[in-house]
């Protein structure tokens, strides 16, 4: 006889919501950054960067109180053009998951 018990199924970590969306338009110089996912991420691990129009590279400072499923950050000077959040999160199932999201400053 056989008996199989169900395990708990993990999950990598997938966006849910973004603000910025992907291909917005911000009119403003500065943003709140806020992306939610569908799992609990380990915020130690995770990062956020900001590629700007000429390709510069900017780390940004995860909020340390930030929701288990969030990852969250502020945004200043942000010149007019197309910019990418490029985002990297660790969820609590051990996987990395990545992503690029595209938006325009005004």
């Amino acid at each position: 006889m056989l008996l199989a018990c169900p395990g708990t199924a993990s999950a990598h970590a997938i966006i849910v919501t973004s603000q910025p969306a992907s291909g917005a338009t911000i009119d403003k110089d500065a943003v709140a950054i806020r992306l939610r996912f569908n799992s609990r991420i380990d915020h130690a691990r995770s990062r956020l960067k900001l590629r700007a129009p000429d390709g510069a590279e900017q780390a940004l400072i995860p909020a340390a109180d930030a929701p288990a499923d969030e990852i969250d950050a502020e945004a200043r000077a942000l010149r007019p053009g197309a910019w990418h959040l490029q985002w990297q999160v660790l969820s609590v199932d051990g996987h990395i998951t990545r992503g690029d999201i595209p938006f325009n400053v005004r």
